[in-house]
């Protein structure tokens, strides 16, 4: 689902369509686009599974469709937390945040660290640039590594960097976070590192995970029972518990003993 400005496909995007083994591409984009894969139309097809970003409108549509056909999240705006020591260099700091402001109105991106100096210092590099993205920055002082640990745990960002040797300790114990850069920048998951680019956002990484394989995939239970007695006779009992006599009756029924009545 590609559309580009002037309704032309962009022909880096084709050829990475190509490199990747897709075989069909509609040219089309926006919450129309999403109703149509969904329901399908006299020329899209429908079908099972809706992913990647897009604005919030795209979003809205995937999320009142998601009854209809499976989505991976709710993915977007996008936000990043950086946890940096107080001597970190700045400037590769500054830019990792100005990079994740490019992505406009609604991005979130947030700066912690226990110097003040360094914060102060970020401040004025990134007060002639930030407004003009329309994206919301704080950077917030803490009174420990600790204390910035808790701080990302709670945020739980889709991008988290560790930044200098206090904080790339805090990696072993980062259970919220949609990716985490130990070290280095979020651009390089954007593009090439490897990381996935569509990453849980607004506090999801609390309970979900990157687009991964496992949402085009399904899985099942079969279940083979050879000698139900032993099993028959535990759970009938919880079954009339519950009120439901007949499925305490469908599995005594399996009793070898009563298979002939």
């Amino acid at each position: 689902m590609l559309a580009g400005l002037g309704g032309r496909i962009n022909p880096v995007i084709l050829g990475a369509c190509v490199l990747a083994g897709a075989d069909e591409v509609y040219r089309m984009g926006g919450a129309h686009a999403i109703a149509a894969l969904a329901y399908g139309t006299e020329t899209v097809a429908a079908v099972d599974v809706i992913a990647g970003p897009g604005n919030l409108y795209v979003q809205e549509a995937k999320r009142q469709l998601s009854g209809r056909i499976g989505i991976d999240s709710f993915a977007g705006p996008s936000d990043m937390l950086v946890i940096a020591d107080g001597d970190y260099p700045r400037e590769p700091l500054a830019l990792d945040l100005i990079a994740q402001a490019e992505h406009g109105a609604g991005a979130a991106v947030v700066a912690v660290s226990t110097d003040s100096e360094l914060l102060e210092a970020l401040s004025e590099r990134l007060s002639g640039v930030l407004p003009d993205t329309e994206a919301v920055c704080r950077l917030v002082h803490v009174p420990s590594t600790e204390y910035a640990f808790e701080l990302a745990q709670a945020f739980a960002p889709e991008h988290l960097e560790l930044l200098g040797p206090l904080a790339e300790q805090l990696a072993p114990r980062i259970t919220h976070s949609g990716c985490i850069f130990v070290g280095t920048g979020t651009a390089f998951g954007d593009y090439i590192a490897g990381s996935n680019h569509t990453l849980p956002t607004s506090g999801a990484a609390r309970f979900a995970s990157a687009l991964g394989p496992q949402h085009f995939r399904r899985v099942f239970t079969e279940v083979r029972i050879p000698n139900p007695d032993a099993l028959a006779r535990a759970a009938a009992p919880i079954a009339r518990a519950e009120g439901f006599e007949f499925h305490a009756q469908s599995m005594e029924i399996r009793i070898r003993d009563n298979q002939d009545t």
